[in-house]
């Protein structure tokens, strides 16, 4: 299976069909694991990977730092919960080090991101800091190189 689940990582448009030609198994089969991964929640989505860059559509993104007080018997679940319903947030991590929460997320200007941070983000209970950094240029996003130069084949390493 986790043979199955880097390959639709890697490219989430590959069929049952591809992968059972790529992995030597029955389509009927890949269909089963793929089914089952996605009823056990292994599976959460599939999903493009867009340049927005490319495109008129106009938008921010920020990570923003976040220090809480970490809740008696719930730890930071609650306060995760709390943070993760806001749609504006597309990522919400738990670091080390020296603050708690990553946030990622997308905003219309830097006029809006700073408004959800003031007035949503930073009031939440036990929210003790926040520290916004905006995206200038994206060169890398979940392994895919942004803007990367066409490979002339003409310097190939095969000669």
């Amino acid at each position: 299976m986790d043979k199955i689940l880097k390959l639709l990582e890697e490219d989430s448009t590959l069929t049952a069909k591809d992968l059972a030609l790529m992995l030597s198994k029955e389509e009927g089969d890949i269909k089963d694991m793929i089914r089952q991964l996605e009823r056990d929640g292994v599976i959460l989505g599939y999903h493009a990977t867009v340049d927005w860059d490319k495109t008129d559509r106009e938008y921010v993104s920020a990570l923003i730092e976040v220090k809480v007080m970490p809740q008696r018997d719930d730890g930071f679940d609650r306060i995760a919960e709390k943070i993760q319903n806001y749609p504006e947030i597309k990522g919400l991590y738990l670091m080390s080090g020296g603050f708690d929460f990553t946030v990622l997320i997308e905003g219309r200007t830097m006029k809006d991101v700073a408004y959800f941070v003031a007035r949503k983000l930073a009031p939440i209970e036990f929210v003790t800091a926040t520290a916004t950094h905006f995206v200038l240029k994206t060169y890398k996003d979940k392994g895919v190189i942004y803007n990367a130069p066409a490979k002339d084949l003409r310097e190939s390493d095969c000669i």
